[in-house]
């Protein structure tokens, strides 16, 4: 009979690594596998050079979060290993990110940790201390398919599902990947941490970005690229320059306040122009898209990708921000690539961000993959800038 991590042997006989951050979550699924008898062996990886990140309410990685860990794995008593990852992590990680912005991205660096460093090289590292599984304290559910493999799932607790970060996981990884707090909510977790014992019960959940310790992409990126905050100008849907900006750095796609320009009516940051150096802003309206092209696209549904597009599209539920409920669009295959059709359109989506399919839009949704933005078509067509500002003015 296969055991709670579906592997038919007994929990003594099957080592399990834990991914151990130092926060509840991965403190309390090394807590619970040691309880049923698994072979536990924590694992933390130092990610980046904390300094003023250590104490950082929020933080993780970092000297504090390596100590909470420590703790913790004494304190139920298994093995712990610290991992200096601070070169990989800012070589696939953290210098990414910088170029991304650069660029004039959105890029989410927790899904390419999850990808580089966490599913890819701990992986490696828990092959090499033996483990059968490993383990992590994200909240997202995985389980055996009718079919054959294991499948991705939402976790039970939709505000804190977490699978829209890990959409870049393999068929291959998900083999060996397990997720004990998928099936449970916050509040349990919490309450098994105190049952446990554990000093990080009530320890605050990370947050935001971990490598940027004052919130201010900005600074991080001009500290990492000097003078990537080149200058230019603020132009309208049509061209026309309204003014000037110190760096597109500074800006994000669906920005309203900041901008430094004078209208009629509201302006948005629609898109932003690395190449020439350009903030295009508009009305709120321009934000709007429903076709998005993509890249990097992982499938782990059924089949392969072109299998599950013989009838060249296929209905899913797709999450372009992590904290939006899946929406109705359809996946196809075009110009050689993959794009995303979304069926009442989306604002403010942005390259670089991630594109999420499911394949339904409530409940434990199966993860079918996803992709990273490359672009999004406007509602707006160049040229109509001046008209939709008008439009937008008499309605406000």
């Amino acid at each position: 009979m296969p055991n709670s991590l579906d592997l038919d042997r007994r929990p003594q006989d099957t080592r399990v690594v834990v991914a151990m951050s130092g926060g509840v979550d991965s403190s309390v699924t090394a807590a619970l596998l040691k309880a049923e008898g698994y072979d536990v062996v924590g694992v933390t990886l130092q990610l980046y050079d904390h300094g003023a990140a250590t104490h950082r309410k929020g933080a993780c990685c970092a000297g504090q979060d390596i100590y909470d860990a420590r703790s913790v794995a004494d304190r139920i008593g298994i093995p712990h290993y610290v991992l200096d990852y601070e070169s990989r992590f800012k070589a696939a990680v953290i210098d990414r990110f910088a170029e991304s912005y650069i660029a004039g991205e959105t890029p989410v660096p927790c899904v390419e940790c999850n990808m580089s460093i966490k599913f890819h090289d701990l992986l490696v590292t828990a092959r090499e201390l033996g483990a059968d599984v490993l383990a992590t304290g994200h909240y997202v559910a995985s389980r055996p398919l009718p079919s054959g493999g294991r499948g991705l799932f939402r976790a039970r607790e939709e505000e804190r599902d977490q699978s829209y970060f890990l959409f870049g996981t393999t068929r291959e990884q998900l083999e060996v990947l397990r997720f004990p707090l998928g099936e449970r909510n916050k509040s349990e977790t919490r309450e098994l941490a105190r049952q446990f014992g554990l000093a990080v019960a009530n320890k605050q959940d990370s947050q935001d970005i971990c490598f940027v310790p004052s919130g201010h992409y900005a600074d991080v990126i001009e500290r990492l690229k000097p003078g990537a905050a080149e200058s230019g100008e603020i132009v309208d849907l049509d061209g026309c320059v309204l003014g000037t900006h110190s760096g597109i750095i500074h800006f994000t796609i669906g920005q309203r306040r900041g901008l430094g320009v004078a209208a009629g009516a509201p302006l948005y940051v629609v898109r932003l122009d690395a190449e020439r150096r350009q903030v295009v802003v508009g009305p709120r309206a321009a934000l709007r898209t429903s076709r998005i092209v993509l890249r990097d696209v992982n499938w782990i549904g059924e089949g392969g990708l072109n299998e599950a597009l013989a009838d060249d599209r296929r209905e899913v539920f797709v999450k372009v921000r992590s904290t939006r409920p899946p929406q109705a669009g359809w996946l196809m295959a075009a110009n050689g690539g993959y794009e995303v059709e979304l069926v009442n359109g989306e604002d403010g989506v942005a390259p670089g961000q991630a594109c999420v399919f499911y394949d339904a839009g409530v409940g434990q949704a199966r993860v079918l993959g996803g992709g990273f933005i490359k672009s999004a078509a406007p509602a707006i067509a160049p040229g109509r800038g001046l008209e939709a500002m008008a439009a937008s003015a008499a309605r406000e």
